[in-house]
């Protein structure tokens, strides 16, 4: 699959995008709830793809286009009309794009201002950050309700993120909760007033993209690669990671303006 190049370039059917400055808007774009099905994750894969690629692209935030849903999950009806094994496929492809999104050196943040449900609670914990409004919006990962257990990384995404006891509790439940229980559990990191949050979201967007973003990228990777290692074997990468950027502009202008007292201004190189 050609994927562009440059960000500005892509033309989606169930992806919306705009940039805005060194920020990639990606919106889920499928009314009425933000459903997926293959289509709409091949969409998602070339919108990320193009994140990874455009240097000019220095964060991603992944929303919604429609009202009062970030995502209801996947299309219930490709469970209910195709072949089990195309089912399976789906679900598995779905991972590998998340990871995709995982393993791209810049940072993604979810922004929620809707139902964030099953498959779309897993595309938001696939992202770095998770940013909320403070609405009537339902977490979770209902997913055994149909007989199936969270087949696009949330067993693995949120086992991760709150251990395995907690999401054992909420993958088994199905349960349901409000976005303010999803920041106590840790699931949502910031929730803003709604006359707040579009703002919010941007300006902490735009703080990541005035950061040093060669070595916020870096942080990211051994976070998520280092953790699976061994300790040896995340040193080890720790190490070539440093190593990298210590050879940076992005260095030099660092210690530069830390011995004169003045602001650092990076360019992510």
């Amino acid at each position: 699959m050609a994927t562009p190049l440059t960000f500005r370039d892509l033309q989606l059917e169930f992806i919306a995008t705009e940039q805005q400055g060194p920020i990639a808007y990606i919106k889920l774009n499928r009314p009425p709830v933000n459903a997926h099905h293959m289509p709409m994750l091949l969409d998602l894969e070339r919108a990320i793809l193009a994140v990874r690629f455009d240097p000019s692209v220095k964060v991603a935030i992944v929303t919604s286009q429609l009202p009062r849903y970030f995502s209801a999950g996947a299309d219930i009806r490709v469970i209910r009309d195709d072949d089990p094994e195309q089912v399976g496929l789906l679900s598995q492809t779905s991972k590998e794009i998340l990871q995709r999104m995982r393993t791209t050196a810049k940072i993604f943040i979810a922004g929620i201002d809707g139902h964030c449900m099953g498959g779309g609670l897993e595309i938001a914990l696939a992202c770095d950050y998770r940013i909320a409004s403070d609405g009537p919006w339902q977490f979770g990962l209902p997913e055994v309700q149909l007989g199936v257990l969270p087949g696009e990384g949330g067993t693995q995404l949120l086992g991760r993120l709150l251990g395995p006891h907690l999401t054992l509790r909420l993958s088994v439940s199905g349960e349901s909760f409000g976005v303010q229980k999803a920041h106590e559990l840790g699931i949502v990191d910031e929730v803003y007033e709604p006359e707040a949050y579009a703002s919010s979201l941007q300006a902490f967007a735009e703080r990541i993209a005035q950061g040093p973003t060669r070595a916020i990228g870096f942080i990211k990777t051994v976070i998520n690669e280092g953790l699976d290692l061994p300790l040896q074997g995340g040193f080890a990468l720790e190490r070539e990671l440093q190593n990298q950027l210590l050879r940076t502009e992005d260095v030099r202008e660092g210690v530069a303006a830390f011995l004169e007292r003045r602001p650092p201004r990076f360019h992510g190189r």
